[in-house]
């Protein structure tokens, strides 16, 4: 599998594991209602599913992962 397209699928996968999550904890711990779930749940995801990028080096393309939580991005082998 191309890494691009792995990176797109480690990008994709992490935010709808996240959203799912989010959703539940909107649903549950709030009185949000209607489109107010999903916009919410949305933007938590977007601010805490980790980015992947596949970049080009010298060794050839590799695959980093960063995250907030993180101070420097890390290689995924």
């Amino acid at each position: 599998m191309n890494k691009k397209i792995k990176a797109l699928l480690f990008q994709f996968l992490s935010f709808a594991l996240l959203f799912v999550i989010a959703r539940f904890f909107v649903i549950t711990f709030t009185n949000a209602s209607g489109f107010w779930i999903p916009a919410i749940a949305a933007i938590v995801s977007t601010i805490l599913a980790p980015q992947f990028k596949a970049i080009e080096t010298q060794q050839g393309l590799k695959l980093y992962m960063n995250w907030i939580f993180m101070k420097q991005p890390k290689e995924i082998k």
